[in-house]
């Protein structure tokens, strides 16, 4: 499995994913169901924001963004999903790992990730990928201005200085 950057031909392919209003509100937050391709495809005009797909030979498995606070030296891992068919086998996990240690080759060294306390599905798939809570203090802080009470996670092998897997046209 290698992971690559978004190309704006790999909109179509993810905008299938989600199954329900519901699954999408937990990936991205709205409600608008389905996403389109156009939605996903514009999500990559924000200067902060770099998308990429898991990829197994041509096939899409994954897509997640790396959210960059250069001011901060912090990222965010956010719009993690995976396709329906590969659910359940290890590539949720090697997305995470692989995003973040572009995070951190990229020079942060904090990577969050805030997770909809309904996805209870993904939240074993990201601590197995090395994601602690924050602390509850720092949760609530964070969570005070959004719409739901989000599970914040921290990469703790950022936090360790460790170096991760490898990321962009490597295999993970």
């Amino acid at each position: 499995m290698d992971l690559r950057p978004f190309a704006p031909a790999d909109a179509a392919t993810v905008a299938r994913w989600p199954v329900s209003a519901g699954e999408v509100a937990m990936w991205c937050g709205p409600r608008d169901f389905p996403v389109t391709a156009r939605v996903i495809a514009g999500w990559q005009l924000d200067v902060d924001t770099r998308g990429y797909v898991l990829v197994e030979g041509e096939a899409l498995l994954g897509y997640g963004e790396v959210w960059c606070d250069e001011d901060e030296g912090e990222a965010e891992l956010a719009r993690i999903i995976v396709a329906p068919d590969t659910r359940g086998r290890g590539a949720g996990r090697r997305l995470v790992r692989g995003l973040a240690a572009l995070a951190l080759r990229g020079g942060h060294a904090e990577i969050f990730m805030r997770v909809h306390p309904e996805n209870t599905a993904a939240l074993p798939c990201y601590r197995g990928a090395g994601f602690l809570p924050v602390d509850p203090a720092l949760a609530a802080e964070w969570n005070a201005p959004q719409p739901v009470s989000h599970v914040w996670l921290r990469d703790a092998g950022a936090a360790a200085g460790a170096a991760g897997t490898t990321g962009a046209a490597g295999a993970l």
